[in-house]
């Protein structure tokens, strides 16, 4: 395994200085096709509000439709940058590079990315981050490929050398079978400065691809705070293993001994595709920018509740709510379909 030698690691939490967002526009070569108009539809709104407070870094295989769909929604594009490049599917969280600061300067990560364990095509989304970096679209930051598999999603992380994580994906057997769990400690010790780790040994969304990812139920925030998802109806399936989840929660501890203060957020109401299939909706999933937090919505009656209590983890931005029906269409949410590019990487 790649290590980074002796060097100061650390990887920033996602609440630190931004350069910019990455994402990847959807288009009609790609699952998206049977809801492409609602999906760009999201994706406009989610690129007038970015643009609002940063840079937004669009991968596309279709530059020109996606330059004229934001001209047409009245973009203003100087904040805006539009690259050619073949993908896939839209989720820059688990394919994009994580950054790392190694002593104090930008590094950027290309873990591998399979497809959450094969589930998927991910050929072309495997090499967006090489692309672009061949590109220049990072200016002189390094990058360095690692033979790892791991996604975004799989990992937070309170910029402090705390990460939080779930057995159920970092030890799943289509990730990384020649690793057991104190070997994956090890590599996570070395590539991302970790000091220490949290494993959730439960919690689940009926739906999620991806092996139950920790940006789906439960994000760290300033000042050792945890939001997380918590189902409040016995009835439902997901309520035993969420109160054990919840559980865990309150047994974590700080690096000095502490108990996180833990803001829970609301179960939404069951959301379903045209198959009767059952989709991972969860407020969970949001995405902190410069100066603002963008918050899923899905035209629940738990909404305004959810936009509270991530107001609360973030009392000094601005909460967003952004209708992300369309995206759990496709079982992801707005933080799957967004990779922060921290303060330092771009020219």
């Amino acid at each position: 395994m790649n290590t980074l030698h002796n060097s100061q690691i650390r990887l920033p939490a996602e609440w630190e200085p931004q350069d910019a967002i990455l994402i990847a526009w959807p288009h009609a070569d790609s699952d998206w096709q049977p809801i492409l108009e609602e999906i760009s539809a999201v994706y406009v709104e989610l690129s007038r509000q970015i643009t609002a407070y940063q840079t937004l870094l669009i991968a596309t295989p279709e530059p020109e439709i996606v330059s004229d769909r934001l001209d047409t929604a009245g973009i203003d594009r100087k904040n805006i940058q539009i690259v050619k490049v073949p993908t896939n599917d839209t989720w820059s969280r688990d394919f994009g590079p994580i950054t790392v600061l190694r002593d104090n300067r930008p590094l950027l990560l290309d873990f591998g990315f399979n497809g959450w364990g094969l589930k998927f095509p991910a050929d072309k989304d495997n090499q967006v981050t090489t692309r672009l970096h061949a590109m220049g679209i990072f200016g002189k930051t390094e990058k360095k490929t690692l033979g790892l598999i791991l996604e975004g999603g799989s990992i937070e992380s309170d910029g402090a050398g705390t990460i939080l994580t779930t057995s159920e994906c970092l030890l799943n057997a289509n990730r990384n079978p020649q690793l057991d769990k104190i070997q994956i400690e090890t590599t996570l010790t070395q590539v991302l400065g970790a000091k220490q780790i949290h494993w959730l040994d439960h919690g689940f969304l009926t739906g999620d691809d991806t092996d139950s990812h920790i940006d789906t139920l439960a994000r760290l925030c300033p000042t050792n705070t945890i939001t997380y998802t918590r189902c409040d109806n016995p009835e439902d399936e997901h309520y035993s293993d969420l109160q054990k989840m919840e559980q865990q929660l309150h047994q974590l501890r700080t690096p000095v001994g502490e108990p996180y203060r833990l803001i829970p957020l609301p179960w939404p109401k069951p959301s379903y595709d045209e198959a009767g299939e059952r989709l991972p909706a969860t407020y969970a999933n949001y995405l902190v920018i410069n100066g603002a937090v963008l918050v899923p919505t899905y035209d629940d009656p738990a909404d305004q509740k959810a936009l509270h209590a991530v107001s609360q983890a973030y009392p000094d931005r601005k909460i967003i709510g952004i209708d992300s029906r369309p995206v759990i269409w496709q079982h992801g949410s707005l933080h799957c379909i967004s990779m922060q590019i921290p303060k330092g990487v771009l020219p």
